[in-house]
């Protein structure tokens, strides 16, 4: 049986982690829940799961649960709650599923404590990989993936070393715009970029999605949770999203995990590694499926990728830079300030002024993700 604290409860990642719970009772016991306003559908899970430490982020929407708190419930507030529900409450993983930044002092909090750590959450190891698998490695404690694709990796990797992996192959379902000429993405809209062909996933990753920041993201991730160079780290556009991700061997041999587009698959794995577990998910039918496309990235339409692969190899603060100049262009995108092709337009315009900092520590980090959306929002 694992204890389980989830941070993010209300997004599709929460929501999956307590269907796994639903799954699995005799090896998943959600005992905390976090969301950053959304009371309603937590309070809904507190009650199915007896949960009685619960944490908001915002902490206007946290005056609507005081008078809701289950029998003997505690109540965090802030972002300082978020760490508090982390110490102090007992369990043996923490699952960041937190959009943004917030969710690294959590991490953090959650190595510190002696709680194994469940990442679904890219900018913690974006921002502060060396740090973060520094401290996992200080505390013994397991950093899992939750990720489709970097969960995918770890379990290919199943019994192999670093020396034995020629490169990591993230596949990207190509998002909405996969076939979109160039000279058209001025005039995406909010709405077409929030269609997502594949996955069902909240506002922010869905843009990432349809710009491939979610893939520049992921490589830097992988670039950490692996201990691998950014330039034996590759992407592929598979439009399907049934195979979620690939290992070359040095013997040019390739593994690789499918399943469904259901980010159930993961976070059961992660929960109940290394063991299997039986469940509702359902199995592939391949005849179905008939066949699995593979392309490409086009690095002229989506600079993403270029730019992540910049930000990795030379790392630093300069990751922490790329991911906070994407999150205030996204969002400038989705209150309609700015054209799509402006997100990466801005993100590369922040990482020329950034002057990295080598070797980084958590408060040159968070400097750095400071100058950069102050730097970022006053482009335009």
């Amino acid at each position: 049986m694992k204890r389980v604290i989830v941070l993010g409860s209300s997004g599709s990642i929460g929501m999956s982690a307590c269907k796994v719970a639903r799954d699995l009772p005799d090896r998943m016991k959600i005992v905390g829940l976090a969301v950053q306003r959304s009371v309603k559908p937590m309070l809904e899970q507190a009650r199915e799961f007896g949960v009685s430490s619960l944490a908001v982020f915002d902490e206007k929407a946290a005056a609507e649960v005081e008078g809701s708190l289950p029998a003997n419930g505690r109540l965090f507030k802030g972002a300082q709650g978020l760490v508090d529900l982390v110490r102090e409450t007992e369990a043996d993983m923490v699952l960041v599923a937190i959009v943004g930044t917030a969710g690294l002092k959590p991490a953090l909090a959650a190595l510190e404590t002696g709680k194994d750590l469940a990442v679904a959450s890219k900018e913690i190891l974006v921002m502060a990989g060396e740090s973060v698998m520094k401290s996992a490695a200080k505390h013994k404690r397991a950093l899992l993936p939750v990720d489709s694709e970097h969960n995918a990796i770890f379990q290919c990797l199943v019994g192999a070393n670093d020396k034995q992996v020629k490169r990591l192959i993230l596949t990207a379902s190509g998002g909405p715009f996969r076939k979109t000429p160039k000279a058209d993405l001025k005039d995406v809209t909010v709405e077409q970029a929030l269609k997502h062909p594949t996955w069902n996933m909240g506002t922010k990753i869905t843009i990432d999605s349809a710009t491939l920041f979610n893939k520049g993201l992921e490589m830097i991730e992988a670039r950490w949770l692996f201990n691998i160079e950014m330039d034996r780290i590759d992407v592929i556009v598979h439009p399907q999203s049934i195979v979620h991700s690939m290992v070359e061997f040095v013997d040019h041999s390739v593994l690789a995990q499918l399943s469904h587009s259901d980010m159930c698959f993961p976070i059961q794995y992660a929960v109940t590694y290394p063991d299997r577990m039986p469940n509702s998910l359902g199995s592939l039918d391949f005849a179905k499926l008939g066949q699995l496309i593979f392309e490409a990235p086009d690095p002229d339409r989506f600079p993403a990728l270029r730019l992540a692969r910049q930000a990795g190899t030379v790392g630093g603060t300069l990751p922490a830079v790329f991911n906070a100049a994407n999150e205030v262009a996204v969002e400038r995108f989705l209150q309609r300030k700015s054209t799509f092709p402006q997100i990466w337009e801005s993100v590369e315009k922040v990482m020329d002024r950034h002057q990295s900092v080598a070797s980084a520590d958590l408060d040159a980090i968070l400097k750095a993700d400071a100058w950069a959306r102050e730097t970022c929002a006053g482009l335009y």
